[in-house]
């Protein structure tokens, strides 16, 4: 039976791919849904065709069956009721997630902006400023204790500060991407100015936050403004060309009615947006979970990188319909057709340094999307390649087995290396790569000095209230 299935899955697979004449949009879409229907009949999924399942079910009496039935009834209740998975509350932010020491130091209708506290009797003068993607919580770069970005830099010597975005309700319907940039990034960046004066910053950028912050950082070029130390961009795209199986998903007639359910009620729900990159992972993200919950009657324990995933955002209506039709739908980007302030903007003015991580397992940024920055700008580009997919590749602490990378650096005035004879040139390191990325980042900061004031009082920044914060607790 299983012979039968994946030569089924062969023959789908030639039936709906080099056909002559056939678009590659189409051509992906019905290799994409065959690939669906596929994985759901799969034998596995079933109790009589999957061998692990009866033997288990053989040893535990058929148990296993009742107990899977059992989790099946829970989670419905669970789901239909609007409540998070079972083992969430376990994991509450402020109390063991999201709790590395810092006070909120500035707030506007949009953000909260962190200053996490120095771990060190010395800092490295220019400041981190971490831009995390909205379509999720922040503290993703600052889970437990033991697997914190946010912890491991602040260890290293460097002032931190995190960008706390708000959780947006129908009356955020119109803020669009420029709000996203001004009251976002620049925001944060003047407040920086008042703390840490005459000090350019290291800018990270994750996912989202990495194409935002690309945007910023090009917009600030060509105005001539050079606070910006680095750039750092963790798992995100500045090109949209080859941005994965999402594409699927993008097209004029799926934005226009994307667009219609957004206006009814002023966001993306984050329900909207779960079922799709599900449907990216199907076999992963869904079916292994049937099998493993529901048939073998065991449920996996959750972890703080499960539960951040569970704690999620919705999206405003026009920023979310500007970010997919100007970068997804048209790549204005990439093609210097996207205007801030009333004038184009493009990555081939930015000078800073760039260090960029792609992931190899990432269905939401494919790698060889990340590494297009080779392509479009003229500054120093460090690509790392590491091990993992869009989560779990940047989330990579030290002391952590499994994980490798590979890192090379292209001068602005090297030769082109494409993404093929990167991954020949490219030395592989075994470990994680945030020790690299940190070596990296001390190789262009200034000598260590006496750690900044929190906040700024005389300039109208005085701390808040402690983190996390206010915003990140949004429901």
């Amino acid at each position: 039976m299983y012979q039968a299935f994946l030569l089924n899955q062969q023959w789908w697979d030639n039936a709906t791919t080099g056909i002559r004449g056939v678009t590659k949009q189409h051509e992906n879409m019905v290799q994409f849904v065959s690939r669906q229907v596929l994985d759901m009949v799969s034998p596995s999924n079933f109790l009589l065709t999957n061998p692990e399942v009866l033997r288990h079910t053989v040893s535990k009496g058929g148990m296993n069956l009742v107990s899977g039935f059992q989790k099946l009834i829970e989670d419905w209740d669970r789901r239909v009721s609007g409540k998070k998975p079972i083992g969430t509350e376990n994991f509450v932010v402020g109390r063991n997630v999201a709790v590395t020491p810092g006070k909120v130091i500035y707030r506007n209708r949009l953000i909260e902006l962190i200053q996490y506290a120095p771990a060190t009797d010395k800092v490295r003068p220019e400041p981190v400023l971490i831009v995390p993607a909205w379509i999720m919580k922040y503290y993703i770069l600052d889970l437990s204790p033991q697997n914190s970005l946010v912890k491991y830099l602040t260890q290293q010597g460097f002032t931190v500060f995190m960008i706390s975005w708000k959780n947006p309700s129908p009356e955020d319907r119109d803020l669009g991407l420029d709000d996203y940039r001004t009251l976002g990034v620049m925001a944060a960046l003047d407040t920086l100015r008042a703390i840490v004066p005459n000090q350019k910053v290291h800018t990270v950028g994750y996912c989202l936050g990495g194409t935002l912050l690309s945007i910023a950082a090009a917009a600030m070029a060509r105005d001539s403004d050079d606070r910006l130390k680095s750039i750092t961009l963790l798992a995100a795209q500045t090109d949209f060309t080859e941005a994965g199986e999402l594409m699927l998903f993008i097209n004029e007639s799926q934005l226009a009615f994307l667009e219609d359910m957004m206006w009814e009620q002023g966001f993306l729900d984050t329900t909207q947006m779960a079922g799709a990159f599900q449907m990216l992972r199907s076999h992963d993200l869904f079916w292994s979970g049937m099998i493993r919950e529901y048939l073998m009657g065991e449920r996996a324990p959750m972890i703080d990188l499960m539960a951040w995933n569970a704690d999620t955002t919705r999206l405003p209506y026009r920023m979310h319909s500007e970010y997919l039709r100007r970068l997804f739908l048209n790549n204005d980007l990439a093609e210097g057709r996207l205007i801030v302030e009333g004038k184009p903007i493009a990555l081939t003015d930015i000078r800073a340094p760039i260090f960029t991580v792609g992931t190899v397992g990432d269905h939401v940024a494919p790698w060889r999307s990340t590494y297009k920055i080779n392509l479009q700008t003229e500054a120093d580009v460090t690509y790392l390649l590491t091990s993992g997919g869009h989560n779990a590749g940047v989330i990579s602490e030290p002391g952590h087995d499994g994980h490798s990378f590979q890192v090379m650096t292209k001068k602005s005035d090297n030769y082109y290396v494409d993404p093929d004879a990167y991954l020949e040139a490219a030395p592989r390191k075994d470990g994680s790569w945030w020790p690299e990325w940190v070596a990296w980042l001390e190789e262009h900061s200034g000598a260590a000095s006496t750690p900044p004031s929190t906040g700024a009082a005389a300039a109208g920044y005085a701390p808040l209230c402690a983190a996390p914060g206010t915003y990140v607790l949004q429901e």
